[in-house]
This record gives structure tokens, C-alpha cells and sequence, in this order.
């Protein structure tokens, strides 16, 4: 028996051997992957529910079956770990919470820069509760007219996947909502930590870190 795949299966590029063996593992620990074509070079990919350390495991299957050449930020304390070397060649980009001015900037010029670029991010900043995302994933996909990717890891099904985009209208409540409709129906790890899917109220500045 092959590997479980959704009806859309997308390969970001020619089917290798390594990503055969990525497939079968998923296969054999019972995940399904689902993806489609992305509608441009370059977007945002963002990923909810984040409520475990496990997220990032069946995260990196996914990019690896798939071959997607996806970068992803991370928190600056991991690149100072031995682990660092091998966060950067999987495309991590290092974020220090301490010093959030201009890092959309930074980020916006790098997508204006690069012929393409698919950027994910854990739009929940943190694995707990929290009452709101993090706004950067909306400014960067507003200022810079990139699709969104809806990233999911769906411990109720069992699945990983982007098979879904969309593009910001600017009204960020009817945004919200049609986000907020196709995550409806997908669990993470620990449900009760699974942040709410509203963006902060009132004015934000520009620099917010994603």
C-alpha cells in the first residue's frame, strides 16, 4: 500500500527518492499530505493551529515530500543553538523578538528582491493560548499584493497541507472571516490552546514583527 495522499497532490518539483521516503513516513505514522499549486512565485504561508513542538515535525515532512523551497521564521535562540547550521539550510529565517523595528521592511524588500519566495509563518506567535495573530503575515500580504497560503496541520484528520490561497482585500474583518471559515474545522494537537482567529484591535504600527 503507497502513501496516503489527498485527491490534489502537488510536487514542488521532480519526484526524488528522498521525497518517496518523506511520504512513506508520513504514511506509516497514519498522516495524509494535500497540496496544491501555489497561483504565483512568491507568497505567504501561514500555519494554524500551532499548539505543539510536533507541528514542526510533520512540517518539515511536508516540505520535504513535497519539495517545497519554503522559508519559515524562527526565534533567533535556536540558530544560536548546534542546531543552528541545519535550521538555515531548511530555510530558516533567524527573528529577534527584542528588536521587532523594520522587520517587515527587511522581509518586504527581500520579497521585492527575490524572483521567488514562499515565507511561512506560525501566525499565533506562540505554541499557548492567545487572544489575536500577530498582524505582519496581513501588512506584508497587503503592502506587497502576495497571496496567502492557508497552512494546516490537522491532528483531528491526521493531514498537513496548503491546498487553499487567497488574496488580502484590505477589509480586514471580511479577510478574517473567510480565514476564520476554513479553519473551522481543524484541530490541533491541544485544541485548548489554539489561539483566536482575530486580528488586535485598534491601530498597529507598520514594524510589528510577524
Amino acid at each position: 500500500m503507497g502513501p496516503r495522499l489527498s485527491e490534489e497532490f502537488y510536487l514542488y518539483g521532480p519526484s526524488t527518492r528522498f521525497q518517496r521516503f518523506a511520504l512513506r513516513l508520513m504514511h506509516l505514522i497514519g498522516w495524509t499530505a494535500s497540496s496544491k499549486p501555489p497561483p504565483a512565485p512568491k507568497g505567504i504561508i501561514i500555519v494554524y493551529p500551532h499548539t505543539s513542538n510536533w507541528d514542526f515535525v510533520y512540517g518539515v515532512l511536508f516540505k520535504f515530500a513535497t519539495a517545497m523551497e519554503a522559508r519559515f521564521l524562527a526565534k533567533a535562540s535556536l540558530f544560536r543553538t548546534p542546531l543552528g547550521p541545519w535550521f538555515r539550510r531548511l530555510g530558516g529565517i533567524s527573528v529577534d523578538r527584542r528588536e521587532p523595528q523594520g522587520f517587515i521592511a527587511k522581509l518586504l524588500e527581500e520579497f521585492a528582491t527575490s524572483p521567488s519566495m514562499w515565507l511561512v509563518i506560525t501566525v499565533e506567535g506562540t505554541r499557548g493560548y492567545t487572544d489575536h495573530w500577530k498582524s505582519g503575515f496581513y501588512q506584508i500580504a497587503v503592502a506587497g499584493n502576495l497571496p496567502v497560503g492557508m497552512g494546516y496541520i490537522d491532528y483531528g484528520r491526521r493531514s498537513v497541507g496548503v491546498d487553499t490561497y487567497m488574496y488580502m482585500t484590505g477589509d480586514r474583518d471580511s479577510d478574517m472571516q473567510v480565514i476564520r471559515n476554513f479553519y473551522a474545522d481543524k484541530r490541533g494537537r491541544r485544541p485548548e490552546w489554539a489561539g483566536e482567529i482575530r486580528l488586535r484591535e485598534g491601530r498597529e504600527i507598520p514594524a510589528e514583527e510577524p
